[in-house]
């Protein structure tokens, strides 16, 4: 009886030490490392252009021709007066501001609400064209006394929120579009009180759908995790980011499993760092937040020094081929 009692722990333990090889031993680092950069390249013209997606930051500026071929079919919405004013939830960025037709307003990060002054003409009012103040009332849930209006270069009169003039994006064609998010890191839709739509409350860790990365894991603050190609999850983790590089690169604090939504739970611990501190990992590969990211959706650190990537849900890294 005793025999069969120390066999068995013997095969538990067994079974205890493959389970955590097999949760650690998953993603032993990069191979075909590549050099891509998705998503750090700054928008030009200042003003981004006719991109696609919340928070990509790569947009460019539009040409003459590819303005007036976007968003054509919506055109006479997007000139229209913006009626009775919407307030919007939304999963990622809380509650954003529409027209009455459902279609996101915007800000200008160049614009100025004290005093009120759009910096955005020409090809820049042709991607986003500024909301008529004329016939702009306040919807449920939205302070009429933050509704005003600037007078804008041309002539024309432009609805303010709190001071700042509101905009809409010509590719965004329907109710709910938010395609103007984080656009040349300095688009950002607009919250009911004037200020940036803020992130919902979210878990721990979470992930989101980019338009150009694909579903990747943002942190509790909506803002991009990465991966480090130098660090090792095998056979345990080990971050090679010290010293000076973690400026650049904050450690995300340890998150409970329950914590968490839509990211592998296999490998999801935390581990202590060889400066005494505890950081995250997923599928036991360490994770970090950019400093360069400055608003959620962000993704500035993608492909940074061909070592920084994006986080997919199963902890492989965006952009990177994984034998």
């Amino acid at each position: 009886m005793k025999t069969s009692w120390r066999n068995a722990s013997l095969v538990a333990s067994a079974a205890a030490v493959l389970a955590l090889t097999t949760a650690c031993g998953q993603d032993s680092g990069a191979s075909s490392v590549g050099s891509q950069n998705v998503g750090a390249t700054a928008a030009a013209g200042g003003y981004g252009g006719l991109g696609s997606g919340i928070g990509t930051g790569t947009e460019t500026s539009p040409s003459a021709s590819s303005t007036s071929a976007v968003g054509q079919g919506n055109l006479g919405a997007q000139s229209a007066s913006a009626g009775k004013l919407q307030v919007s939830a939304n999963p990622e960025l809380g509650d954003v501001l529409t027209d009455a037709t459902g279609l996101t307003l915007y800000r200008f990060d160049e614009d100025t609400a004290e005093p009120p002054k759009s910096n955005c003409n020409g090809d820049c009012a042709t991607a986003w064209p500024p909301v008529p103040a004329d016939d702009a009332s306040a919807g449920a849930g939205i302070d009429k006394a933050l509704l005003g209006e600037v007078t804008r270069a041309d002539g024309s009169k432009q609805l303010t929120i709190a001071g700042w003039p509101a905009y809409r994006y010509a590719k965004d064609t329907k109710a709910g579009d938010l395609t103007g998010q984080g656009v040349g890191g300095k688009w950002y839709a607009l919250a009911p009180t004037g200020k940036k739509a803020s992130v919902a409350s979210l878990p721990g860790l979470s992930t989101r759908n980019d338009p150009k990365l694909g579903e990747i894991v943002v942190d509790k603050n909506g803002m991009t995790v990465y991966r480090f190609a130098k660090d090792k999850a095998w056979p345990k983790p080990v971050s090679n980011c010290n010293g000076a590089c973690l400026e650049k690169w904050p450690v995300v604090s340890p998150v409970s499993a329950n914590d968490t939504k839509g990211v592998q739970k296999k490998g999801l611990m935390s581990f202590t760092r060889g400066d005494g501190a505890r950081q995250q990992t997923v599928n036991c590969s360490p994770i970090y937040t950019f400093s360069g990211d400055k608003e959620p959706g962000d993704t500035n650190g993608q492909g940074v020094g061909g070592t920084w990537y994006a986080v997919r849900p199963d902890g492989k890294m965006v952009g990177v081929s994984d034998k």
